[in-house]
């Protein structure tokens, strides 16, 4: 079995100017699920692309809609896993700041941690066994990151869910969640390309309004979402 995972960010990670930065996106468990959402979520682009009167190459992403339509985007996913993570940016320690570099790896570690507490809720649950789990694909939104960002990102995700991570200070290893899993990929795409990327963006364009509107227990009542705030 397989695992997709599709994801976006909203926000600028700046303190200064900028009180929450977010990561979020959706889960999709197996091949057959991920087909279904594809075609729900084109289906509902399609009808807003009609009503709209704009071309079938028009991009509906959030900063392009009206409230209303991202509105409608956002309910047809209703019954789709999501998840995401809210980053209290004036909480966060001065000297990550410094750096592109250490910026970088505390987002890295932002995404991964709600990844990982999205993919343990599932398991809990029972909604997949995590010992079937064979490959998984993240797809995430092309920023500015740098190709050895990027493959940061790919070796810290690896590190997390196949190989298991290490406390040193403690002298403890912690197993992956996946024993058995054979590939971690991912691919940084364009969502004017990447359907269920533009879904993801809706997801987080959603948290990153309410988080910036401090109405905190709206996000966590969202229907089939896993939610980390940090620091």
């Amino acid at each position: 079995m397989n695992i997709y995972v599709y994801s976006d960010e909203s926000g600028v990670f700046d303190k200064e100017h900028n009180d929450y930065f977010v990561f979020a996106g959706l889960i999709c468990i197996g091949t057959n699920e991920k087909e279904i959402w594809s075609r729900k979520y084109s289906a509902v682009e399609k009808t807003l692309r009609k009503s709209k009167g704009v071309k079938l190459d028009y991009e509906l992403k959030a900063t392009k809609i009206t409230n209303s339509e991202k509105g409608k985007l956002f309910r047809s996913l209703n019954n789709c896993y999501k998840f995401g993570v809210v980053i209290r940016e004036k909480n966060v320690l001065d000297r990550i700041y410094y750096s592109k570099k250490d910026k970088q790896r505390y987002l890295d570690y932002a995404y991964k941690i709600a990844v990982k507490r999205a993919f343990e809720n599932l398991i809990n649950i029972k909604s997949f066994d995590p010992n079937q789990v064979e490959r998984i694909y993240f797809y995430v939104d092309e920023h500015t990151t740098a190709t050895n960002g990027r493959y940061e990102l790919q070796e810290s995700l690896e590190q997390e869910f196949k190989l298991g991570t290490y406390n040193y200070q403690y002298d403890t290893y912690y197993p992956p969640i996946f024993r058995n899993i054979k590939d971690i990929q991912l691919q940084y795409c364009n969502s004017e390309s990447k359907l269920l990327v533009r879904a993801a963006d809706i997801v987080a364009n959603k948290i990153y309004y309410l988080a910036r509107n401090e109405m905190f227990s709206d996000i966590s009542n969202i229907s089939k979402m896993n939610i980390v705030f940090l620091p």
